[in-house]
This record gives C-alpha cells, structure tokens and sequence, in this order.
C-alpha cells in the first residue's frame, strides 16, 4: 500500500507534536513543511529532518505527492488554509477551533461535504483510553441516568501580566481565548463521552489582566524571556477566566470553568459525571486512572490496563499495564484514527468531525453572547 505524504502547515507547538505523533504511525510519512517564511520552512525542515521546505501554501498545496495536511496555524488562518486544502482536494486534519466563527467554519463543513475528501478537527482528548472506556461503560452497561456533569480547564501560562503570546491578540486568536482554545476541549470531550449536544449555557468571563506587557520580541507560546527585555503595554481584549452553567440533550445539566491564570495548575482538564448508580471522575494529569464512586459499596480506581479495559478502550492503550501513557500518545491515537478513516472510508472513526468543529464553534458564540447579555442562550442547530 503506497504511503500517505503529509504536509504540515505551521511551525510551532503544535506542528512539533503533530509531527513527532505523525511519525509513530505506519504508512504516514511527514513529507513537507511551510512556515510563515521560507526561512522558517528551511529551519524546520532542517531540524525535523523533512524533505520539502515550501515558500508558499501555493506550492505546498500544488505538490501532487502531497495527500494529506495538518493545519496547525494561529486561529486566525485556520479558515484560509483549511478551505484552500478542501478545495486542492488534500485530506485535512485541522488544530482547533475550526475557525474564528461559525460563518467561516459552516463554509468549510459545506465545502468538505461537497468534496470526497477525509476532514477532522484535533480533539484530541476523546482518543484517551480512560476517556472511551467512561463513555463504553456509560453507554455498554446499566449506569443509570446521567443527572450532573462539571468540570473544567485549568493552566497558569498566563498568570502574569508579563506573560504574553500570539494567543492574546484576538486579531491572530480570535474573539474568545479561553473558552475556545481550552474550553472548546472540555465541551467537545463530555459531548462525545454522552453522546449529547450542549443546548444552552449562561456564561460569566472575566479579562485578570486588561493591560499585559509584551515584549518587543515575543516569544514562542510556552518559550522562556528574560526578566528585563524591554515591553510594550497591550490592551487585552479576550477572557482569561470563564465559568459557564450548561443544559444538555436528555435533562442533563451541568457547570465547567476555564481558566489560564489559576496557579500551579498546568493542564488540568477534568470532568466528573454523576448517574443514578455512579459518579465517574478522570483528570488529564493523571491520565491513566478513572475514579468510580458508588454509595453503597467501595469506590474504584480502575487503572490503564489493556488486559482490563473494554474493547473499543482497550485498543487505543499501546502498552502493557503499569506503563505509563499520556498527551502524546492521545494525540498518536486521533491522528491513527485519522488515516485509518482515509485509507477506508467504511473504517468507523471518532475523530471530530467538521460538523462537530462547526457544532462548537456555534457553542462558543452563544457563550460569548451569554456573557455579554448576562443571560441564557441556546446554541443554534443545524442540520
């Protein structure tokens, strides 16, 4: 079977992981890479050992070697470079969110279905074995009704008023943070867990800091800067905090809070769900463990184990029990399911789909315009 060239559009965090996941995975090789110069191609290409550095998304999209590509640009061009791999008729997984509002990610989700072209949007926390097995033993055995969900996004990146990325200026980001670079992770990974759209949210967000102090030289997201580099005062004009009450599909209701200034809190995204008969409770900083509460027995700490897992959880766990598995290895997990969907098209995945990017991208506005009218708003359908 010939082997699926992919092109990486981006250079930085997330292009890094996707490459180093990208390269774990049989018959998928990373054959090209575009920065936001030539210079930064070249570069990348150098230190990643790529073969082709592109000038421009023009070439990199004409390379008829090229089947594939990852988008992993700032917010503000995943629209542009996703429509442009649509329409050249390239498979396209694509960073999240989809775009920076739900004209532009609608636009997209019609463009691929017009097109016979595998699209994806990277949520990569469904693809964690202790995630699926909540969602197998929720939807395989006698749990109960689901009554309460709550949760939440914590980091501490942007505790500082002299922390400062490309991420805090909504021309590059978009019109929210917080809630659509983390919570937009959240809100997909209990959706996809119940298999239950959110309905309506009231929503209260906050800026900490409305002046941050930029440095004239900015850094890469999650790059170290010197104490006394010189800075710039820069208006802030997206939350660093949020926390939003939500109505689900099926009576459930429920409640998650974002932020990126909790301190000491890296990457903490967590959900607990609440049935008649149990409460299941998972932490993506320990990954490998999910607590099950009960009231009239002992509660349980299952373990990742493949041995012990149910069958769809089972598979995405790579190595034996007591060996420990994390954030890159969810991320290997959505992009093999990924191309197993391109090679095979009757392949069932559970990667998230455009509908699904777009179906967020509509949550994130109604949580945007909760907060601005301080009421509940019911997050659009769409057929």
């Amino acid at each position: 079977m010939n082997t699926i060239r992919v092109g990486v559009v981006g250079t930085g965090f997330s292009a890094q992981a996707h490459i180093e996941a990208l390269r774990r995975i049989p018959l998928v090789e990373v054959w090209g890479i575009l920065g936001s110069s030539p210079e930064k191609s070249r570069a990348a290409a150098r230190k990643h050992n790529i073969p082709m550095a592109y000038d421009s998304l023009d070439e990199l999209l004409a390379d008829s070697d090229i089947r594939a590509i990852h988008n992993c640009t700032p917010n503000a061009l995943h629209y542009e470079v996703s429509r442009r791999a649509i329409l050249a008729g390239k498979h396209l997984l694509s960073e999240k969110p989809l775009a920076v509002n739900s004209q532009q990610s609608a636009e997209l989700l019609k463009l691929a279905t017009e097109r016979e072209v595998t699209c994806g949007v990277c949520f990569n926390y469904r693809h964690y074995p202790m995630v699926s097995q909540v969602k197998e033993m929720l939807h395989t055995q006698e749990q109960g009704t689901v009554n309460l969900v709550y949760g939440g996004y914590l980091q501490d990146w942007l505790l500082l008023e002299t922390d400062y990325s490309w991420r805090l200026d909504s021309e590059k980001n978009g019109p929210s943070r917080a809630i659509a670079d983390i919570g937009s992770h959240w809100c997909d990974t209990i959706q996809y867990v119940l298999q239950r759209s959110i309905t309506e949210v009231m929503a209260d967000l906050k800026i900490v800091h409305p002046v941050r102090l930029k440095p004239a030289e900015g850094p890469q997201t999650f790059a170290a800067l010197e104490e006394d580099a010189e800075r710039e005062e820069v208006a802030i004009e997206t939350e660093d905090y949020g926390s939003v009450l939500i109505h689900m599909e099926g009576g459930i209701q429920g409640v998650f809070t974002v932020s990126q200034v909790a301190a000491g809190r890296k990457n903490n995204l967590h959900f607990e769900i609440s049935t008649d008969s149990a409460s299941f409770a998972w932490d993506q900083e320990s990954p490998n463990q999910l607590w099950v509460g009960k009231r009239e027995q002992s509660n349980e700490q299952l373990l990742r184990d493949p041995d012990l897992l149910l069958k769809k959880s089972a598979a995405l766990a790579h190595y034996p029990g007591g060996h420990q598995e994390g954030w890159p290895d969810g991320l290997k997990n959505l992009c093999n399911d990924f191309y197993q969907k391109v090679l095979n098209q009757k392949y069932r995945s559970s990667f998230a789909t455009l509908a699904d990017g777009h179906r967020i991208m509509l949550l994130i506005e109604a949580i945007l315009e909760s907060a601005r009218e301080r009421r509940w708003v019911s997050v659009p359908k769409f057929e």
